[in-house]
């Protein structure tokens, strides 16, 4: 029977917490975003970094900061709980973004390093925290989980257009300061929330005697604090030798699949099909990120090179993301919570299908833009935005709602860590998006494998530019080919697949159970 947790401390029909964790992430997200958004302009302009080192680097730094939340969500669920988790996690990561603005090497890799180690505390645990938040069967959930994401992309959202214009104003220094600053805000609403005791129980450590059993002398949770900053040097190292990353690939595939059993093996046969459903939205996560994550790498160089901006520059238009979110969460959440009213909600697999698809159509529109591109290799700026506006549409159908039934699907035991799981999407998704970005970066006189064949065939059908026609003009049309060759391959490939996704629902749906 489904309850619906309501109690006189909620605040617009959710609990009190809600609020303290949504301010809190959407101050973390303003100091990620607002570095994401400088990073690989920083590298290309400011450091002369090539495209390719650049995209290398970034890949490696953004699928690190998406695998360590596996091991801080196992190192919260056994030693730290959520709460000192996510301080921990905030301290880490304002030390990173405030010490980007010293100009070595050493601060630069090393800043990376703690940002992705903080990141691994921060971002599973308050993730979790929100669905502690509910009773199991409360129909407020996917709303709640709507709502914590607007505020994820508020930070999103304005921090691109604060820190790029600082950093284009007054330097680069000046947007990486700020983006520490939203963190710092971060972690003082979080500690607001504790001290007014609005989490009531939840997010404490969950063995206070194993918190405070030594080893060689030291307690558990002051080791696990060494072993942060143990690892910052080592974390450093795989992102400089971003091309070696495959064998952590390797690596943190084998260790997934292993616990993943255990687990399985550990848990009833009705926990067990669920379980599978929240891998199996991972890996369509997986592909959904890989695409999408092109927003922070290639489509900002494309932004920059081949679209007439209006309004804004380059890095800027990384908030254009998070701007349609800020318009559509809350209608999206409204549209749930009425659908599921009169009984007439798609189930989560459908809706997974569906982003798939929208997301698709978006890089579509990407490619299309191909069709109107003046004699500088500059298309309209119109085409930036209505793709990101569709893929966004795709986002609020997958993102919000995956993060709800990882919540519900995942044995209560392991929720940490599975949502650790769901986060390593990103950590494979940005490890292809890197791959990918690498394509649209072709040496001279090639225009890559989209140009031929079959693909190139779907390229000139989506673009309405040739290879012939390409081919007989300067340069900077050939990198404009490459982009939009690259977006319309993958946006049809992604749609093909939301389809099948949409397609094959049901099975998919009844190893879910009573989770809808």
């Amino acid at each position: 029977m489904e309850q619906k947790n309501t109690n006189e401390g909620d605040v617009f029909g959710h609990p009190k917490g809600l609020l303290y964790l949504f301010f809190a992430e959407l101050w973390e997200r303003f100091s990620f975003y607002g570095m994401r958004a400088l990073l690989v302009l920083y590298m290309t302009k400011h450091l002369l970094y090539s495209d390719e080192m650049a995209f290398g680097v970034y890949a490696a730094y953004m699928s690190l900061v998406y695998v360590t939340p596996m091991i801080g969500g196992m190192i919260a669920d056994k030693i730290l709980g959520f709460r000192k988790a996510i301080m921990l996690g905030g301290i880490l990561m304002a030390f990173g973004h405030f010490f980007l603005t010293f100009e070595h090497p050493v601060f630069f890799y090393g800043s990376l390093s703690l940002i992705i180690i903080g990141n691994g505390f921060f971002k599973p645990n308050i993730s979790s925290f929100v669905g502690k938040l509910y009773n199991e069967g409360d129909t407020r959930r996917d709303s709640g989980f709507t709502i914590f994401y607007m505020g994820i992309n508020i930070g999103g959202a304005v921090a691109p257009l604060l820190c790029a214009w600082l950093a284009e104003l007054y330097g680069w220094h000046y947007g990486f300061v700020l983006a520490g600053i939203g963190m710092l805000l971060g972690l003082l609403v979080f500690k607001g929330g504790l001290n007014k005791n609005v989490f009531h129980n939840h997010g404490l450590v969950p063995d206070q005697n194993e918190y405070t059993k030594r080893v060689y002398g030291i307690t558990k949770g002051t080791l696990v604090v060494f072993g942060a900053v143990v690892f910052i040097p080592v974390f450093a190292s795989i992102v400089y030798f971003h091309e070696l990353e495959h064998y952590i690939v390797w690596v943190v595939t084998l260790f997934l699949v292993g616990y993943i059993i255990y687990i399985l093996k550990s848990v009833t046969s009705s926990e067990r099909k669920k379980l599978m459903v929240a891998v199996y939205f991972t890996i369509l996560y997986t592909l959904f990120a890989a695409i999408f994550e092109q927003a922070g790498s290639s489509l900002t160089l494309f932004a920059d090179r081949n679209v007439n901006l209006v309004g804004m520059n380059a890095a800027q238009t990384n908030s254009i993301n998070s701007g349609f979110i800020i318009l559509l969460a809350i209608p999206f959440s409204m549209l749930w919570t009425m659908l599921n009213r009169i009984n007439k909600s798609p189930s989560s697999v459908v809706k997974f299908g569906m982003g798939l698809i929208f997301l698709g159509i978006g890089f579509a529109i990407f490619g299309m833009s191909g069709h109107y591109v003046d004699e500088f290799a500059k298309t309209p700026m119109f085409f930036l935005i209505a793709g990101y506006l569709v893929l966004t549409i795709g986002e609020l159908f997958l993102s919000p709602i995956g993060l709800s039934k990882i919540t519900e699907l995942s044995p209560m035991k392991f929720l940490a860590f599975i949502m650790g799981v769901w986060f390593s999407a990103n950590f494979y998704g940005h490890y292809f998006a890197g791959k990918i970005a690498k394509l649209t970066s072709v040496p001279d006189g090639d225009l890559g494998m989209f140009s031929r064949g079959f693909l190139g065939d779907i390229t000139e059908m989506v673009t309405g530019l040739s290879v012939h026609d390409v081919m007989s003009k300067e340069t900077i049309f050939h990198q404009l080919y490459t982009y939009v060759s690259v977006y319309s391959g993958f946006g049809v490939l992604t749609i093909l697949i939301g389809m099948l996704v949409v397609i094959f629902a049901l099975p998919i749906k009844n190893m879910m159970g009573d989770v809808k």
